[in-house]
């Protein structure tokens, strides 16, 4: 996406039409009565550090390759997913559709209000904790995020750390709150 795209639709459904989509089986039914209300920021890269290959997609489709890099080792075998991921040239790919649960945020709370993943969308930006996100990034998440706006009724958009303080720390110091919120 660049800065002159046009608004994205979310259907019924979940899903925004125009945009890669890659069927995650990681995923399952939201709650009944549950309204989506939140939305949790995160970053990857897989391998660590390394942007533009397809170890994101492989995790979250269960098809990460053990022996490809040392580090998929340990985690070629988790059962994880997110709802959007944000390359770092903008492109926005589509894992779930926003209408059931993505598997982002594990052991978390909100305001009170554990286990996350029943009432939010997670949202992967392609990068790490301690490096800038690109402009074209912020470009497609800002874009992403008044859609989800406009579907689901937002109340807050936080970071991973934010909902797991202790255990995780992204999307990191590299992350600019104010290009996207008053965070």
């Amino acid at each position: 996406m660049d800065k002159h795209a046009p608004s994205l639709a979310i259907s019924p459904q979940g899903k925004i039409s125009g945009v890669r989509s890659i069927d995650s089986p990681n995923c399952d039914a939201r709650p009944n009565d549950t309204p989506i209300s939140l939305v949790v920021i995160h970053n990857i890269s897989l391998p660590p550090g390394e942007y533009g290959g397809n170890g994101v997609i492989e995790l979250f489709t269960n098809r990460l390759d053990a022996d490809a890099h040392p580090y998929y080792a340990g985690i070629h075998q988790l059962k994880v997913s997110a709802h959007f991921f944000i390359r770092r040239d903008g492109e926005l790919i589509q894992f779930v559709p926003c209408s059931m649960r993505a598997w982002h945020a594990g052991a978390s709370n909100w305001q009170g209000q554990p286990r996350c993943n029943d009432f939010s969308i997670g949202i992967e930006l392609e990068g790490s904790d301690d490096e800038v996100f690109e402009d074209a990034q912020y470009v497609t998440l800002k874009v992403l995020l008044e859609a989800l706006r406009m579907a689901y009724p937002i109340k807050d958009i936080t970071g991973h750390s934010d909902i797991a303080p202790g255990r995780k720390t992204d999307p990191g110091a590299g992350f600019d709150w104010s290009r996207i919120t008053n965070h």
